[in-house]
């Protein structure tokens, strides 16, 4: 719908306990807004999905907002609160939500409806959860900062429990591409996934099921497979035992011939995006972004982004600052266990004419409909070689354009050293020419001056007087 977003977040504490305090987490969208049907399944069910196809993304249906729910459901027992406008709906739907943890089950405590008089749209989740405001400060307010980085076209405004508010500006109108939905390449599935797909389809033929439910298979290639794995193509899908399942995923596994993962369904920044969120917030005198050539690792389309700034606002520091994101997603811990480290370790920072401390902010952005973290957690991904390999690619290449910016500076720098020198000089030989001559010192020291601006490329010389003698 290529909407710019506007996102707002506000904490409040309500009461102290012994464990921390109870804070109100109010965070609303003006996105397209969830169809009330899903609302249930979509926070208060977990791996709750409806079809076999991957998107770049955590996903509407994954365990984000329903972790959050869960985790506030058990520490403080209050429910959820769920307020909905879908895109050009005439009304607005709320609900208050709680999950049945023993039957995973969604628990809708009540559900109403209002007119949408404004024609607003989006989403708003309101949640009680358990928290320790004061060891979390820090961190919380890094996260919203990151997210300004990655997000420059989105506007975010932040109230904390003690009343501060702050508001991240939209610096640019430009919007990534929308994540697509799009079929799983053979080489990426697993063997549960392949099950569902067939007992999903269980009365399809299994040829028909391999060339509608994955990429890169069309019909004699799914012929190729099944003569391989030794199954009938008219056998139906649902009936295959798992030994079969298995067999039909080595083959699949094993065809080399079979087309690479699309790629055009992720969804990269872009240099113009990643370089306006660098801008925005440190202001840097120099900023640049590559966004790489989508590669694959193990059936799964990925692509690297990387940007650096350097100056501004950026603190001198021993080593980079480095900003991670996966999928457009802050991440903030376990960094040095990330890709992005173990290549930066291996990165001579003096052939790049960086010497630390230095003012230097390097970003990575890897986005793919599988990143391989390293945990649970998602907050490091793995070294995984091909991802490795693009990381490195990524980080030498704006590098090398650093390098060549601080150069060029620092050749600006030698010839405004020189130009200095000499031009302190002019009003002497001036003065001395009027004294051997007769000539007018102004006239010659404004000729010798023009010489001299005449000669620099980086700078001129306006006036004399602006020029220091020690």
């Amino acid at each position: 719908y290529g909407i710019l977003p506007t996102v707002k977040v506000s904490l409040r504490e309500l009461k102290q306990v012994e464990e921390g305090g109870h804070y109100e987490v109010v965070v609303e969208d003006n996105g397209v807004g969830i169809p009330p049907k899903y609302v249930p399944q979509a926070f208060a069910q977990l791996l709750f999905s409806s079809k076999y196809v991957l998107r770049q993304t955590r996903g509407m249906f994954g365990l984000g907002a329903k972790m959050a729910v869960l985790y506030a459901q058990i520490t403080t027992g209050y429910p959820a609160e769920v307020v909905v406008a879908p895109i050009r709906s005439r009304h607005i739907y709320s609900f208050r939500l709680k999950i049945d943890i023993k039957e995973n089950k969604p628990v809708v405590l009540s559900f109403s409806m209002a007119s949408n008089v404004g024609g607003r749209h989006g989403t708003i989740v309101k949640l009680v959860t358990l928290g320790d405001w004061s060891r979390a400060k820090q961190r919380i307010y890094e996260y919203m900062r990151r997210t300004a980085v990655v997000a420059p076209y989105a506007e975010i405004l932040f109230r904390d429990p003690e009343g501060n508010v702050v508001f991240f500006e939209r610096s640019i109108s430009k919007l990534p591409p929308p994540a697509r939905e799009t079929l799983p390449h053979p080489h990426g599935v697993d063997v549960e996934t392949l099950k569902s797909v067939l007992r999903s389809r269980g009365e399809s033929p299994v040829a028909e099921v391999l060339v509608e439910s994955f990429q890169g298979i069309g019909e004699v290639t799914a012929q190729r497979i099944l003569s391989g794995a030794g199954i009938p193509p008219e056998r139906k899908s649902g009936e295959l035992p798992d030994r079969e399942v298995e067999t039909l995923l080595r083959v699949m596994r094993s065809l080399k011939d079979i087309k690479p993962p699309r790629a055009d369904h992720l969804s990269y920044l872009g240099r113009d995006i990643i370089v306006a969120g660098l801008t925005k917030i440190f202001s840097p005198e120099y900023a640049n972004a590559v966004t790489r050539k989508p590669s694959v690792y193990e059936g799964h389309a990925f692509i690297v982004e990387a940007g650096v700034a350097y100056g501004g606002r950026i603190p001198p520091l021993e080593e980079p600052l480095v900003l991670r994101y996966a999928n457009k997603i802050p991440l903030l811990y376990d960094e040095r266990s990330d890709v992005v480290y173990k290549v930066l370790e291996g990165i001579d920072f003096k052939l790049y004419e960086v010497e630390f401390p230095a003012p230097l902010a390097i970003v990575t952005h890897i986005c793919s409909t599988k990143v391989p973290y390293k945990g649970v957690g998602k907050e490091a991904v793995a070294d995984v070689q091909e991802i490795e390999r693009e990381v490195e690619g990524a980080l030498r290449e704006v590098l090398r354009d650093l390098r060549s910016y601080l150069l060029r500076k620092r050749r600006e720098l030698e010839e405004v050293e020189k130009a200095v020198s000499i031009a302190k000089y002019i009003p002497e030989v001036s003065n001395a020419l009027h004294k051997m001559y007769g000539v007018d010192p102004r006239v010659v020291s404004q000729k010798l001056l023009e010489v001299l601006n005449s000669r620099l490329k980086a700078f001129r010389i306006a006036d004399l007087s602006n020029v220091v003698v020690e």
